[in-house]
């Protein structure tokens, strides 16, 4: 049963992370890459590695999401070329 919820996690966050490639608006790139964080944290949860799953969603999802928004803002783009 829990390698189940580890394929699920796992697969959910290769779509995220897939979507944040492939994304055209920057915003949206942000938020997958913040989702693609915070999914990488509960897999690595669910794994047993509590500490690196806790830094990720401190770092990954936390402070880089918030500073790739206010980067975002300050610079004005909104799209990829």
């Amino acid at each position: 049963m829990t390698w189940i919820v580890d394929l699920l996690l796992m697969a959910v966050a290769l779509v995220t992370g897939f979507f944040a490639l492939h994304v055209k608006d920057l915003l949206a790139a942000v938020v997958a890459l913040t989702t693609y964080s915070f999914f990488m944290a509960l897999l690595y949860t669910a794994l047993g590695a509590v500490d690196v799953g806790f830094t990720e969603a401190v770092v990954g999802a936390g402070v880089t999401g918030v500073l790739f928004i206010a980067a975002l803002f300050v610079l004005g783009r909104r799209s990829a070329s």
